[in-house]
C-alpha cells in the first residue's frame, strides 16, 4: 500500500534547501536531532544544495539564493508561528504550515476552542488563571497551553497532587489549561497532504507518554514500545483517523502535521492536540506510519518538501 497524493511539480535535485534547526526553545536538542537526519536523508536521495543552519536567534540569517526552508524547529519559534512569519516577511518558502496555523494549533487553548466548535470529541477542559483552580473532578492533566512534546504536562490524581502540579505549570507562565483524564489507549495519527496513515500505539513503559519517556536516551525515561499499525479493530482504526483528520481539517492544518488522541476501552476516540512539526529522526512516529505505507525515510523528506513548495501561501 503506497499513500496516493495529487499531482505535482517534482523537486529538482539541485533545489537550494536551507535546513532550520536548533532554535530557543525547550525542544533545542530534539530539534538538532531531527536536522542532521533529513540532512542526511535529502543527501542520500542526491539532493546536492542543502545548507544546514542552526537557528540561534528569532532573526536568522537565510543564505542567499534559498529556494525553501525546512523547518525542523520543533516547539517555541519554529512550532509556534514566529519563524513562519520571519520568512514569510522574507518572501522565502517553507515546510509544514503557515504562521497562522502554526499559532493556533501551538496554544493548546485556542486548538480546545477549535475542536469545540467544530464538532471534533475532545475531553472537557477549563482555562485556568492563577491563583484559580480547575472545578473539573479528579483526576485532572495540567497543561502549559504553548509548549511542545507534553513539556509541563502532568496527572493529578489528588488535590495534593493538582497543587504541585499547578505550581510546577506557572514557571510556563499564569495561564494553563486543566483536562478531565480519559483512561484509554495513547495514539497518534499521521496525516500527509490531506491523507491519515496508520494508526500508532504509543505504549509507554511507566506513567504516560511525557516528555522524558519521548526521548529516554536524551533525558532519562523509562522509554515508550511502538505498534503500527496499532493494534485495533478495523472500524476502530477508521473511527481514529476519521476524527484525527476532523480536527487536522478544523484547524486548517497544511502540508502534514500528527493528531495525538486517546480511545477509552469500548469507547469512541478523543482529541488531544496537533502536532505541526513532529519529530522527524528517522525513529520518530511520523516516519514509521509512512514506513508502514511503503514509504522510505527518505522519500517522505522529499515528499514534505515537494507538498510544501507546491502550497500556495499569503505572503505577510
Amino acid at each position: 500500500m503506497h499513500v496516493l497524493l495529487l499531482s505535482m511539480k517534482t523537486l529538482k535535485k539541485d533545489t537550494h534547501i536551507s535546513l532550520l534547526m536548533g532554535g530557543p526553545g525547550l525542544e533545542r536538542e530534539v530539534s538538532l536531532v531531527s536536522g542532521r537526519a533529513v540532512l542526511e536523508a535529502l543527501q542520500q536521495e542526491g539532493f546536492t544544495h542543502v545548507s544546514p543552519i542552526i537557528v540561534d536567534s528569532l532573526n536568522p540569517p537565510i543564505p542567499a539564493g534559498t529556494e525553501l526552508c525546512y523547518n525542523l524547529i520543533h516547539g517555541t519559534y519554529g512550532e509556534d508561528g514566529g519563524l513562519q512569519e520571519y520568512l514569510e516577511k522574507l518572501h522565502v518558502p517553507y515546510t509544514g504550515a503557515d504562521s497562522v496555523t502554526s499559532r493556533l494549533c501551538f496554544d493548546k487553548i485556542l486548538t480546545k476552542e477549535v475542536f469545540v466548535k467544530a464538532g471534533v470529541r475532545t475531553p472537557r477542559s477549563e482555562v485556568i488563571e492563577l491563583p484559580g483552580r480547575p472545578t473539573l473532578p479528579l483526576p485532572v492533566v495540567v497543561k502549559p497551553p504553548c509548549e511542545g512534546s507534553s513539556v509541563g504536562v502532568e496527572i493529578a490524581r489528588t488535590q495534593e497532587e493538582l497543587d504541585a502540579a499547578i505550581q510546577r505549570s506557572a514557571r510556563f507562565g499564569s495561564r494553563m489549561l486543566a483536562e478531565e483524564f480519559i483512561n484509554g489507549k495513547e495514539l497518534t495519527v499521521a496525516i500527509l497532504d490531506g491523507v491519515a496513515l496508520p494508526v500508532i500505539h504509543i505504549c509507554p513503559r511507566s506513567g504516560f507518554y511525557d516528555f522524558k519517556n519521548k526521548y529516554p536516551t536524551m533525558y532519562g525515561g523509562a522509554g515508550s514500545d511502538y505498534i503500527c499499525p496499532a493494534d485495533l479493530t478495523d472500524d476502530q482504526a477508521e473511527a481514529v483517523q476519521q476524527e484525527a483528520l476532523r480536527a487536522y481539517r478544523a484547524a486548517g492544518v497544511e502540508v502534514y502535521g500528527r493528531v495525538d488522541l486517546l480511545l477509552p476501552e469500548n469507547g469512541k476516540p478523543y482529541v488531544l492536540e496537533i502536532n505541526t512539526i513532529p519529530g522527524m529522526t528517522s525513529s520518530s512516529l511520523f516516519p514509521k506510519a509512512a514506513k508502514a505505507v511503503g514509504m522510505s525515510y527518505g522519500e517522505l523528506c522529499v515528499r514534505i518538501a515537494e507538498i510544501s513548495l507546491n502550497c500556495a501561501r499569503t505572503p505577510a
